[in-house]
């Protein structure tokens, strides 16, 4: 082969050789690959707080109350759930004695306590039930009784005594509880004290009934009565200005009775509750609308 054949042949290796070893070392400055960092493992979660329900019966004019009371008392007992049932007294009662589940009863009346009570007088407590844990029943608030009247008074009622006149002349609508309810029983005891007849009354058609306070306060917001006679916290709780308030001499003392009941399941839940509810922080709420403690 010739020399000028030769050389060119050389030229390409060499060109060939030079490509190859750039390579390699490109390949040895290249980085190497970042490995991927480990998945962290999630969080542990924390088991839920298992709850204890807490059933507490209570008559229908603590609604707003014991609504305010729940968040407050669940936020510093995480661990406990309160189960409310509103209605009247005598209905709860009621409930009671065929064996619904309560822990905690507050009635807006003594009498159907009573009549829960084996220590109670067996003229009230008739059938000789025994559903209160004994040492655990208190008088926790006091109540006023109140005559309210629709927006404007139409008829210009001002007062108990205006009432029994209007009552007597049978020119008015009056709302009031059933015989059954605590809020109807001092009511009751109101027309008794003015010598009104109230079979005689509900005859001429100058009554109408509701079957817990709440009823008889929306009567009287719906101004489908021209008055009603109810608590001085509901009257307060759905925006009324009362008229007049009942004395003792008229009605009593409007005294709400609270009782562990020894078929709960939860009495020491609920005794620790019911404590509670005479604190200063429960007492601020029952105040705000009109309850006191027992005087």
């Amino acid at each position: 082969m010739k020399a000028r054949s030769i050389l060119p042949l050389l030229l390409i290796l060499a060109m060939a050789a030079g490509l190859a070893a750039c390579g390699q070392s490109d390949q040895a400055a290249a980085p190497a690959a970042t490995e991927a960092p480990a998945a962290e493992a999630p969080a542990a979660t924390e088991a839920p707080v298992e709850k204890t329900e807490l059933i507490v019966f209570a008559a229908a004019s603590m609604t707003e109350t014991l609504e305010q009371i729940k968040p407050l008392y669940e936020a510093d007992h995480p661990d406990i759930e309160l189960i409310y049932n509103f209605d009247s007294s005598g209905t709860l009662k009621t409930q009671i004695q065929e064996g619904a589940a309560c822990d905690l009863f507050i009635s807006a009346g003594q009498k159907q306590v009573d009549q829960l009570d084996i220590e109670a007088d067996p003229e009230v407590n008739t059938e000789g039930l025994d559903f209160v844990l004994q040492g655990s029943r208190i008088d926790l608030l006091e109540n006023k009784v109140c005559l309210v009247v629709p927006e404007g008074n139409p008829k210009g009622i001002e007062s108990f005594d205006a009432l029994a006149e209007h009552l007597k002349a049978g020119d008015i609508l009056m709302a009031m509880g059933n015989s059954d309810v605590p809020v109807g029983q001092y009511t009751q005891k109101i027309l008794a004290y003015y010598d009104l007849d109230e079979e005689a009354l509900a005859s001429a058609g100058v009554l109408t009934y509701g079957s817990n306070v709440k009823e008889v306060t929306t009567q009287v917001t719906e101004a489908s009565v021209d008055c009603g006679v109810v608590y001085g916290t509901d009257a307060f709780s759905a925006g009324l200005a009362p008229v007049d308030q009942a004395t003792a001499e008229m009605c009593g003392q409007i005294i709400y009775p609270a009782a562990v009941l020894k078929t709960g399941e939860q009495p020491d839940a609920a005794q620790a509750f019911l404590d509670y509810l005479t604190t200063e922080p429960a007492m601020a709420v029952f105040e705000a609308v009109g309850f006191s403690p027992v005087g």
